[in-house]
């Protein structure tokens, strides 16, 4: 079983902080409307792998109430170990390897976390067998393939690509798949899953937006592992991050993609 550790791991406090609030305010919306579409409510358990710094994960304590309950996950969980609900448990570790108790939860819910684990499978069968029959898996993962700039200055463009083709080689060099995002829905019926819903938000972005500079911000922390697969140079780390906030320069940074499923009841 692989031991690669997920590459924000090193990151600065407050650098990965940021970061981290930056997804929660760029996609947590479309996360709600996920999750409510399940049909979550009062007294449901429900299981987040990936809590990060937490937000979706009080969401879900708000909407299950007092008779419900929250079962939090993270490699690190630093950003939720104080959270503020009482029917939340942080747990913190692998969840290939965690103990979880009475895990028959309504809704099971991940983002951007398969994608930084070479044995995802690993995972995906242990999640599918934390959901009860009858119950969800909400599952959302990015797919870098589709990353490309679109248009900008000559010698940022060229780095932005290169930055692109740099992002593909660690991915690579770690056994983990770039492009998972875009498998999901059909890996998910070798599983005996027939997804309920598949969509794919195409992140085409001028430099400037939320989305551009939240990508820089992941660029600049992951400079050394990105230069290390010698695709890319610090002169094209820098030109990155000037394109991301040129709001004459276009480009798609990812697309995720979101599949909710249901298990069969039994």
């Amino acid at each position: 079983m692989s031991t690669s550790k997920y590459v924000f791991t090193e990151t600065q406090y407050s650098q990965e902080l940021e970061r981290l609030q930056a997804i929660e305010h760029l996609f947590d919306p479309t996360s709600r409307q996920r999750l409510q579409s399940t049909g979550i409510t009062t007294n449901w358990k429900c299981l987040e792998v990936g809590a990060g710094a937490g937000s979706i994960t009080r969401w879900m304590a708000s909407v299950v109430g007092e008779s419900g309950s929250i079962v939090a996950v993270d490699l690190d969980t630093r950003f939720i170990a104080n959270i503020e609900f009482n029917n939340v448990e942080v747990l913190e570790g692998d969840i290939r390897h965690l103990p979880i108790e009475n895990h028959a939860f309504d809704l099971v819910h991940t983002r951007y976390v398969l994608i930084h684990i070479p044995d995802f499978q690993v995972v995906l069968s242990r999640l599918l067998d934390f959901v009860k029959p009858g119950g969800w898996m909400v599952i959302e993962e990015p797919d870098f393939a589709a990353a490309r700039a679109i248009s900008g200055k000559e010698c940022a463009y060229q780095s932005v690509n290169k930055v692109n083709q740099a992002i593909l080689q660690m991915f690579a060099a770690r056994g983990m798949d770039y492009s998972l995002g875009v498998k999901l829905p059909a890996i998910l019926q070798t599983y005996g899953l027939q997804p309920v819903s598949v969509a794919v938000d195409t992140h085409l972005c001028k430099g400037g937006s939320d989305i551009a500079t939240m990508m820089k911000m992941s660029t600049l922390q992951l400079a050394e592992k990105y230069i290390a697969t010698g695709a890319a140079t610090q002169t094209d780390i820098d030109h990155y991050g000037r394109f991301a906030e040129d709001q004459n320069a276009w480009a798609i940074y990812y697309a995720t993609v979101g599949v909710i499923a249901q298990k069969t009841a039994t």
